[in-house]
């Protein structure tokens, strides 16, 4: 400001007073503009930091909905058992291990149940619990063509459409359910909705992935017969 004075000096007192108000006005603008930038930027953060935390939550709950969906489908399978072997014992001299096995496998699976959130290791048992269901089955049904008069029957044949309609539901089921955790995990790890994940305690689910020929999981497969 002395500088200013000594290269002008013909200014008088209140023109001197007017512009240091100006050069006051200036600083205190220059001010201003840095803080609503800073606000504005705060202000950004915190909506994305919301909006990144509510799309999470949804979308952990459908991971958790389409687990539940997933394991009341491989109820109906389980519920269906028990009405498919009476009529095949019920019907003949049968081969009565296989049919114990088929029970076995299939106390086995009922007995099991996630209710909330899932982890790879329950999944991965869900699976492999079901996977024994599936396969004690058709071992039985490949016995059943030595049993004409089985496979003629009404009650048995109801039982067919029953189950195959029910193996494609699971089919849907869990590829509903893969899809759900992959877009959870997308969501999880990707930057930088990543960084909210970690502050809000939202972990991705390791160890599911989409592993070539997962879609060939065993079912219970009539056509073979």
């Amino acid at each position: 400001m002395r500088e200013y004075w000594d290269s002008n000096p013909k200014l008088d007192l209140k023109e001197i007073l007017v512009q240091n108000e100006r050069l006051r006005f200036n600083s205190n603008g220059m001010r201003n503009k840095t803080w609503v930038v800073l606000l504005s930027i705060l202000a950004l953060i915190v909506i994305y930091s919301l909006v990144t935390y509510n799309s999470l939550i949804k979308r952990e709950e459908k991971v958790k909905q389409k687990w539940g969906d997933l394991q009341t489908t491989y109820q109906r399978r389980n519920d269906l058992i028990p009405n498919l072997v009476s009529v095949v014992k019920g019907s003949s001299e049968y081969e009565k291990n296989v049919l114990t096995q088929v029970a076995e496998a299939r106390a086995r699976a009922t007995n099991f149940s996630v209710s909330g959130d899932v982890s790879f290791q329950n999944f991965q048992q869900l699976e492999q619990l079901q996977a024994e269901v599936a396969n004690s089955t058709n071992r039985a049904l490949a016995v059943v063509e030595n049993y004409p008069d089985i496979k003629a029957q009404k009650s048995f044949s109801a039982l067919q459409t029953q189950l195959v309609g029910t193996e494609r539901r699971i089919k849907v089921a869990r590829a509903d359910f893969n899809q759900a955790v992959a877009e959870y995990n997308k969501k999880a790890r990707s930057f930088p909705s990543n960084l909210v994940a970690k502050l809000t305690g939202f972990e991705p689910k390791d160890g599911f992935r989409a592993d070539a020929g997962a879609e060939q999981a065993p079912e219970i497969n009539f056509q073979q017969q």
